[in-house]
């Protein structure tokens, strides 16, 4: 099934799922995709400055990684394709408007977000209240 593409049936059908675990993100200078397993990540990108890791808080606690922020993420369930255009947009913008930072992940069917965990309850009011617009 192909993801959808039309940003108003997108924003209808955002469906927002906030999880309840909370996440850090960092780098691990030396990194392969593959390693560190025991911090079971969610999400990997190599970028110059080394693999980065998207891991769950208490993993980072567990062995010694220090991290800036911890945040939730909330995953849009609709099935967007990749080729979409604009939900990023109206989803940082919305978040934005009320001052709360929105990491974005698109995987293959959902786009998931990730806030600040303090701000996890404003952020999925917000997205909620977009997809009822």
């Amino acid at each position: 099934m192909a993801g959808e593409t039309d940003l108003s049936k997108m924003l209808a059908s955002l469906a927002p799922k906030l999880h309840d675990e909370e996440y850090i993100f960092c780098t691990m200078g030396n990194g392969r995709y593959g390693d560190h397993p025991e911090l079971e990540p969610i999400a990997s990108f190599m970028e110059a400055e080394g693999l980065n890791l998207v891991i769950p808080q208490h993993r980072a606690d567990e062995h010694g990684i220090s991290y800036e922020a911890v945040f939730k993420c909330i995953t849009l369930s609709v099935h967007s394709s990749l080729e979409a255009v604009g939900l990023t947009a109206v989803v940082a913008t919305q978040l934005a408007e009320k001052g709360i930072s929105a990491n974005v992940i698109a995987a293959f069917y959902h786009d998931h977000v990730f806030v600040q965990a303090h701000y996890a309850a404003a952020a999925l009011a917000t997205l909620k209240e977009l997809s009822t617009s």
